[in-house]
């Protein structure tokens, strides 16, 4: 397996990721299954608060295995703080993982059920100096976790991101995206769990307090057939659509999962 061509297929794919990335056999790798029976309640864990900037939203890409959302993380203007973290964390990206139906597609995996997508937004440690640095740090990023599940209703939040598809339709297609709050994507109940972890995509860096919101949002079934339009071949290449973009629960290996709500 050629260190660049990591994927989702059964050449490429998670099973084999190992080969080239050994930490992704680490002991601390995302996502992975949580039970509600063995989760622990803590009441030492805070609230969180996202104070976003709508204007350091810069642009929206496809690189062949996500839809990304990117931001300008230059100074401390989206951040992140509270809950199990200590300190401001910068927004610097969002993406998404689905599933080729509305019945997989989420990674983290809730008493059983997956949804049908699940939102990532990431967050660095500046006090590491700068994205790099931060990776090497066990407290180095913040991942704040929101599952997808289709209803009825589509989410009009979610509006903006699907508009753009059309313009990102192939890998390596990259728009303009400005002026976006990402916390219009946030459910209305703020309870989370959180376990440290890994990035689920190489190198599986084993850098991340996760925070997985309890309150999944809702899309519509139309809202999701218009993500998986998207492609993960180049411009005037064979179709190929991007879809199962999603990594398998990892071992648990003997860590808490720590809730903030009973």
């Amino acid at each position: 397996m050629a260190q660049s061509v990591w994927g989702y297929d059964s050449d490429n794919g998670p099973e084999r990721w190992h080969e080239n990335y050994p930490m992704a056999k680490g002991e601390k790798q995302s996502p992975i299954e949580i039970n509600s029976k063995d989760v622990q309640h803590d009441s030492s864990l805070a609230p969180w608060h996202a104070s976003y900037d709508p204007g350091a939203a810069k642009s929206i890409l496809n690189n062949g295995r996500t839809c990304r959302v990117v931001f300008d993380d230059t100074f401390d203007r989206s951040v992140l703080r509270g809950g199990p973290l200590t300190g401001a964390y910068r927004l610097r990206q969002l993406h998404l993982h689905w599933g080729s139906s509305d019945d997989h597609g989420s990674e983290h995996v809730i008493d059983g059920v997956k949804y049908a997508a699940e939102l990532h937004m990431v967050h660095w440690n500046p006090k590491h100096g700068n994205f790099a640095g931060a990776l090497k740090q066990p407290d180095g990023v913040a991942v704040v976790g929101i599952f997808l599940k289709v209803g009825k209703t589509p989410k009009p939040e979610m509006k903006r991101i699907l508009e753009e598809i059309d313009n990102i339709k192939t890998k390596g297609k990259e728009a303009p995206f400005q002026h976006f709050d990402p916390s219009i994507l946030f459910p209305k109940s703020r309870d989370y769990w959180t376990y440290h972890g890994s990035f689920t995509t190489p190198p599986c860096e084993e850098c991340i307090t996760w925070i997985l919101l309890r309150e999944p949002i809702e899309v519509s079934s139309d809202q999701m057939a218009k993500l998986r339009s998207l492609s993960k071949n180049g411009e005037n290449e064979p179709v190929n659509p991007l879809v199962d973009n999603w990594r398998p629960p990892q071992p648990v290996k003997g860590r808490i999962v720590r809730a903030s709500f009973k």
